[in-house]
């Protein structure tokens, strides 16, 4: 919704202020520039990625609509339910969580939940783990280690969409001076024309140095950048699951390692120590 917006913005402040300085948005419509800065773009894009990453990068530009998962909410809903295994784990020992892990979707423990749940992911990022905790020799440093191999192969796969986008930005003001310059030959091939011909054919090619710069700047950069934010918020989410287990798994109690997992996060979306402590509360 905010690109929406921020789109909305955008075209009412150029081409309101180009309408309001005498301009005519008539001559703003030229196909064939639109034609040659978006194909370039869009063939550059081709030539330069597989087909794994281009429809990574087309589900991107869908993802970019929809607003940040990763809220307060889930955020709660998370520690609450890692402070909920760790204190089964400390009650009744770690094999007690063993049919948690192994069939999450039927646990009661995940079903309390239900955003986490939904996310494969998450559940796949806290299983996993949790499976290492209750059946690997693996010690709380070798673990800790792998979580963050972890997460930042998941950064760098999450980010691919956010950089390619970002990369087709960069390309577009060049593409928009080269749809520039075949204007200003055809303009120069043209000169036995009437003065009147002369200024459109101008004029058109000025515009695509404008389009160029436009799209490039107005459109495609801000998805980029929009999804740029989702990822680092959903690196931090891991960061904060990787805090609390490694915690728990250092000895601190549930409620302290749900503690280690919250100030993890972004303070912006942080739920605080005392908001935290009641809905723990009313999970129980």
């Amino acid at each position: 919704m905010t690109l929406i917006i921020g789109w909305v913005l955008l075209f009412g402040s150029v081409i309101g202020g180009f309408i309001l300085a005498g301009g005519h948005i008539a001559v703003l419509i030229q196909p064939i520039e639109y034609l040659m800065i978006i194909g370039a773009g869009t063939a550059a894009f081709i030539g330069s990625n597989s087909g794994k990453t281009m429809k990574a990068t087309l589900k991107g530009f869908g993802m970019a609509f929809k607003g940040s998962k990763y809220n307060k909410a889930l955020y709660m809903e998370t520690l609450a339910l890692l402070y909920h295994i760790f204190t089964r784990a400390r009650k009744e020992g770690l094999m007690s969580i063993e049919e948690d892990i192994e069939d999450p979707s039927n646990s009661a423990l995940f079903q309390e939940a239900p955003s986490v749940l939904a996310d494969h992911h998450a559940v796949e990022f806290i299983t996993d783990y949790m499976r290492l905790m209750v059946s690997s020799t693996l010690d709380v440093h070798q673990i800790d280690n792998l979580m963050d191999i972890d997460i930042d192969t998941h950064h760098q796969e999450a980010s691919l969409p956010g950089g390619n986008i970002a990369k087709i930005a960069d390309g577009l003001p060049a593409f928009g001076i080269v749809a520039a310059v075949l204007g200003v030959v055809h303009t120069m091939e043209s000169v036995a024309e009437p003065p009147a011909v002369l200024g459109g054919l101008i004029a058109a090619a000025l515009v695509g140095t404008f389009l160029g710069i436009l799209i490039s700047y107005g459109i495609v950069g801000p998805v980029a950048a929009n999804l740029e934010h989702k990822v680092n918020d959903s690196t931090k989410y891991y960061q904060s699951i990787k805090a609390a287990m490694i915690a728990f798994m250092n000895g601190y109690p549930p409620q302290v390692s749900a503690e280690f997992g919250r100030k993890v996060l972004f303070s912006s979306d942080r739920p605080g120590f005392q908001e935290l402590e009641e809905f723990l509360k009313q999970k129980k």
